[in-house]
């Protein structure tokens, strides 16, 4: 079968980024047999600025038709709504489709200098993407003008999708040789809706008698995550935690260039890198493209398993044996001690494949 994948650019970066990770995919696509075909669509602070609308309702629909969206990054600092906030079709996304997980490896990479004394670094963060802290970011604002506010909400719905797939990961990293060890972050000793989460999560956890898991209050846990991290497996937990902690994850193995990400819900799927679009460096060819490659190779493993496809597992693996080549080989960013460019460590990936 041939796939169809909805290429999203995006602003700043990412427009650069998504050139890289489309060469890797066509390359290694034409070496494992697979067909797939690209849509390529245009949202964002660009597309708001031209048109006013950040996302054009006939992007969204292809979004949800597409098998797989590759999404580069999107939001540009000073492009703004009224309120302040900048423009996140992202979230728009994550919403309408219900992509509940946001699903962020930490990963130790070959070649990469260790920022902390750990080696062998290899976790993944699991962060609610739909609701938590960011439920309430299209409430008014206060009538109040001293006074503002924003809510956390907590379903219970969203957060047993959220944990049967941090739970259907950790098997699947059993499977693999990991610990299959799932942690949950939360703040239940003060906050409500964390102690409910928290009532949820445990509930799940019963259902799942063969997996390993702990608890830990988030504060503790980031403190534990720099000292200790290879006691983590997968780490679980609401969507402003997560995004804060899915960012030290990163930190501590080399930094955001280097990070993919997953955004999975039970039907659909789009995949990015961990990154913003930074535009002080966009045009300039300096970019890492490492993160938006490894997240090709996080879409092709979804692929791969919702439909039983081999050559999509095969196809993720030559690219993450084709980034640690590279990478080993000192072709490395200048956000990560090298001098390559953006066009430079891309050849070198898709020469490795």
């Amino acid at each position: 079968m041939a796939y169809d994948v909805v290429v999203l650019p995006g602003d700043g970066i990412g427009i650069e980024v998504t050139d890289s990770g489309v060469a890797v995919l066509r390359a290694v696509a034409a070496a494992v047999g697979l067909e797939v075909d690209l849509e390529f669509l245009d949202a964002g602070a660009g597309a708001y600025q031209r048109t006013g609308v950040a996302i054009a309702e006939p992007v969204m629909a292809a979004v949800g038709r597409a098998d797989a969206v590759l999404f580069g990054a999107m939001g540009l600092p000073d492009v703004r709504r009224e309120d302040g906030t900048e423009i996140t079709p992202q979230l728009d996304i994550r919403e309408r489709y219900d992509l509940v997980a946001g699903v962020r490896p930490s990963t130790l990479l070959p070649g990469i200098d260790p920022v902390l004394y750990a080696r062998d670094i290899d976790f993944v963060v699991v962060r609610e993407s739909t609701e938590g802290l960011f439920a309430g970011r299209r409430d008014p604002r206060s009538a109040d003008p001293d006074v503002e506010h924003d809510r956390m909400t907590i379903t219970r719905a969203t957060s047993e999708t959220l944990f049967d797939i941090a739970f259907s990961l950790a098997a699947a990293r059993r499977e693999a040789g990991h610990a299959g060890r799932v942690t949950l972050f939360d703040k239940a000793n003060v906050l409500k809706s964390q102690a409910f989460l928290r009532t949820v999560f445990d509930e799940v956890a019963a259902r799942h008698p063969d997996v390993e898991t702990e608890r830990v209050y988030v504060d503790a846990g980031v403190m534990m995550m720099v000292r200790e991290p290879e006691r983590f497996d997968v780490v679980v937990m609401e969507n402003m935690f997560g995004d804060i902690v899915s960012d030290l994850a990163a930190g501590i193995t080399g930094g955001l260039g280097l990070a993919p990400s997953g955004d999975i819900g039970r039907d659909h799927a789009v995949f990015q890198p961990c990154h913003g679009s930074a535009p002080d460096i966009a045009g300039l060819d300096v970019a890492n493209p490492v993160g938006m490659i490894l997240s090709v190779a996080m879409m092709l493993d979804w692929l791969g398993d919702r439909h039983d496809d081999g050559r999509c597992l095969k196809a993720a693996a030559r690219v993450r044996a084709a980034v640690g080549a590279a990478l080993s080989a000192g072709v490395r960013t200048r956000d990560i001690g090298g001098t390559a460019s953006t066009s430079e460590v891309t050849a070198a990936v898709v020469a490795a494949l």
